[in-house]
């Protein structure tokens, strides 16, 4: 699995971190969240994302042998 951003505890992170995180496009992550695939927070008109929250949707999403 990846290796997460620095863990800052109650830190979130926005699009770009999280893409980067999960080797994947901005456009990509913006699709999962129109779509519900990935679990966001709503700040005031900003979408971040909880870094404990997306860590534990990688284990439920996780596939293969390593599972």
């Amino acid at each position: 699995m990846t290796t997460p951003p620095t863990a800052i505890p109650g830190r979130l992170l926005d699009y770009e971190e999280v893409a980067d995180w999960l080797h994947t496009s901005v456009r990509h992550l913006r699709r999962l969240v129109d779509e519900n695939r990935i679990p966001y927070l709503k700040v005031g008109h900003y979408i971040r994302f909880d870094q404990g929250m997306i860590s534990d949707w990688l284990e439920d999403h996780q596939h293969g042998p390593g599972k």
